[in-house]
């Protein structure tokens, strides 16, 4: 931080299996952190290393990753711009060492620090990250490797005393003996008194926001005791300051390093003004007597404040609050962070994997399980952190009336905490056995527009003292994911829908024609619900084989349904034994009188294989490809005919060529060539290619053409295809 003349910065260790093992199940965990209170990064304490957040990125790339500002940290990351929308720059890198990766850093600057990373900069910051990936490298090699210390909810971790951080009381009774005669000269001692002589507050605050001096003004205007605010957060000292607005003005001027302002309400009716001016290594607070607003019904009010009447931790003024409670900003900042996850979850795995990996590790749970409520019995929707499944399968199929925690606490809406095996058993003595290992729980019961839909069951591998504010955070929190868990339900329910009517409309095998050999493919767009309306058939025919590759347009039920009516069409009309033109001038005629306001393209083909040729008509659809024995690929440049649906008096001619032995005819459908920004006919020669280059069984052609079932990136639209080779 200091080489690179960053304001903040925090290190990471990676937990789990070493680096070359795999992503699935790694942690990142929080070792090291400065400049910033600790509790600024709450939602960020362990992350998944498969996380949307510049650390995890830096550590599955190898790359610096440099964040440019507010805009910039809201497109890639929205996650952390929710929660922290502040102008800052950031920049994160991995430690690597040996092509092992032990971590990751990020320093963070204001938004006064030019748009990119100057080359000394960044030369810096590698030079910094190998030094200390090697150091953690030696350490391991040496048998001692550096690992993450437990981990410690709440803005400041237990941990973080034994990694060398001051105690904050130590540290304020240390300054309280004068700011200025800490240091020691006269000067100072002089300043201190200058500032004691003001009639307005004067404060200093550190990087985690305890106050570390305070002038007597200070304590008349607050009305505390200044020896009762040395070492403590102003918001949780003062019940009337614990006001999330407040706490954003604070985090706002340490992120920004900008000055800041807020104006409070000191019960009854006194009105503050707080100005704050941050530095590398604190705020120093301006306090004045600030002029109330008078409204209309003639109540004060002012600038960030809810009411008059304070809210906070309970604690009277002057007092000290529990040190068991973490302040209100760690409970916005993580319900912000794991909304905004929420809202990404898709289907139920999607929002099991959320929870898991956003919910569990900000806790410091060991087990999840998510349980849904169908026909009047919970059944298992997953689980992670368990490994004997057998402990999970006993909650499946129980009665919502069993006297079991999760069954009650989804019956009663109310959740439940058991910070102890001792606790559990006391309320559920035999009712309710616990051989999963774990010592504390949280049931939370999932209710969604007042319907039951499940609970969650998060477990604790040790003893999980549940604070006031924690078990604030997970009761809203499991509105969130009931919310997210039904919206993934009936996605799921429909997406199963779908692929059953494809699956239902699609033949399930092809006929096995003597000196015919063929393969299929049909791939589902990756957008929307996974059906659409491409399809393909082989119709034996005594002597010879038809085939018929189409594309009815639309993404959903309605073009599936009339791609199913096209193909029974187009087997109706071969049955009867019309030419490939005139099967095409009936289907037309068909979808016309459907009225469906849909367009389908269409190749159809007669085989005959005695002798040795094909009559193929063509309704819009793509020219097929063909690889002659020698393995030369041409695309076949056949007449058509315009869309099916368009014009009922359309021709459809029909055009002959010889199909010999050994070559492979290509028909596909446009997904297979189209894409945004692609030009049609470099995608064709390069589909040209690929078949030229495929060689073996037909099957593995197919794959090499239509790609794996589950590939990677966004597929906009289907894909069918189908391949013919005669053999004889």
């Amino acid at each position: 931080m200091e080489e690179v003349h960053a304001h903040s910065g925090a290190l990471y260790l990676l937990s789990g299996v070493p680096a070359g093992g795999g992503e699935s199940g790694r942690m990142l965990e929080m070792a090291a952190k400065a400049g910033l209170p600790r509790s600024f990064s709450a939602p960020w304490e362990r992350v998944a290393l498969t996380a949307p957040i510049p650390v995890a990125e830096a550590v599955r790339e190898r790359r610096v990753v440099w964040v440019a500002g507010e805009e910039d940290m809201a497109h890639r990351y929205p996650r952390i711009a929710v929660v922290l929308p502040y102008p800052y720059r950031l920049a994160a890198a991995p430690l690597v060492s040996g092509g092992v990766v032990y971590g990751a850093l990020y320093v963070t600057w204001p938004a006064s620090h030019p748009s990119e990373l100057s080359a000394v900069e960044l030369t810096l910051i590698d030079a910094a990250c190998r030094r200390v990936a090697l150091g953690l490298r030696r350490a391991a090699e040496r048998g001692r490797p550096v690992v993450p210390e437990d981990h410690f909810p709440g803005p400041e971790p237990a941990a973080a005393s034994r990694a060398g951080r001051p105690d904050a009381e130590a540290a304020g009774t240390a300054r309280t003996a004068g700011a200025a005669g800490a240091a020691g000269t006269a000067g100072a001692v002089e300043a201190a008194r200058t500032v004691d002589r003001l009639p307005e507050g004067v404060c200093g605050l550190d990087v985690n926001g305890r106050v570390t001096y305070a002038n007597p003004a200070t304590g008349e205007l607050l009305g505390i005791e200044v020896s009762r605010l040395t070492g403590q957060q102003l918001w949780t000292a003062l019940p009337w300051l614990n006001d999330p607005v407040h706490e954003d003005r604070y985090r706002a001027a340490m992120l920004s390093q900008h000055t800041t302002s807020f104006s409070a309400l000191r019960p009854p009716r006194d009105w503050l003004s707080f100005r704050l001016h941050p530095g590398r290594d604190g705020v120093t607070v301006h306090i004045t007597a600030a002029r109330a607003r008078v409204t209309e019904n003639g109540t004060g009010t002012g600038t960030g404040i809810r009411n008059g009447t304070g809210t906070g931790n309970g604690n009277e003024p002057g007092t000290r609050p529990s040190a068991e409670h973490p302040p209100r900003l760690v409970t916005i900042s993580h319900i912000a962070n794991l909304a905004i996850a929420l809202t990404e979850a898709v289907g139920v795995s999607d929002v099991i994997g959320l929870v898991a990996d956003e919910i569990m590790p900000s806790l410091g749970g060991s087990a999840l399980v998510m349980l849904a409520a169908e026909n009047g019995r919970l059944r298992v929707l997953g689980h992670r952190g368990y490994r004997d499944p057998r402990i999970v399968e006993r909650f499946d199929g129980v009665p919502l009336t069993a006297q079991i925690p999760g069954a009650q606490s989804l019956m009663t809406g109310v959740p439940s905490f058991f910070e102890s095996r001792e606790q559990l058993e006391r309320v559920y003595p035999e009712r309710y056995a616990t051989p999963d290992g774990l010592a504390a729980w949280a049931f939370l019961p999932l209710i969604a527009s007042g319907r039951p839909v499940g609970t969650c069951v998060l477990g604790f591998a040790e003893e999980h003292r549940f604070s006031t504010d924690e078990r604030a955070v997970l009761t809203g929190l499991g509105g969130l994911i009931a919310q997210a868990l039904e919206r993934a339900r009936l996605y799921d329910t429909k997406h199963r829908l779908a692929h059953g009517l494809q699956s239902a409309l699609l033949p399930r095998t092809l006929p096995a024609l003597d000196g015919l050999e063929v393969a299929a493919r049909y791939r589902p767009a990756t957008q929307g619900m996974d059906i659409g309306g491409d399809f393909y058939d082989l119709i034996p025919t005594g002597r010879t084989a038809a085939a018929v590759i189409g594309d009815v347009q639309g993404h959903n039920v309605t073009a599936a349904a009339l791609m199913g009516q096209v193909r029974t069409a187009v087997r109706a009309y071969t049955a009867v034994g019309q030419s490939p033109g005139q099967v095409m001038e009936s289907t037309n005629r068909l979808l016309i009188e459907l009225d469906q306001d849909l367009l389908a393209s269409c190749a159809y083909l007669h085989l005959d294989l005695r002798a040795r040729r094909a009559h193929l008509a063509r309704a819009g659809h793509p020219q097929p490809l063909l690889r002659d024995p020698d393995g030369t690929v041409r695309v076949l440049d056949l007449a058509g005919g315009p869309l099916l649906g368009v014009d009922p008096t359309a021709d459809y001619p029909t055009t002959t060529m010889p199909l010999h032995p050994g070559s492979v005819l290509a028909l596909y459908t446009d997904g297979l060539i189209e894409a945004p920004g692609t030009d049609m006919d470099e995608a064709l020669a390069a589909l040209a290619r690929r078949l030229a280059a495929a060689t073996g069984p037909l099957e593995a052609v197919a794959d090499a053409l239509a790609g794996p079932d589950a590939a990677l990136g966004q597929r906009g639209d289907d894909i069918a295809l189908l391949l013919l080779r005669p053999t004889r």
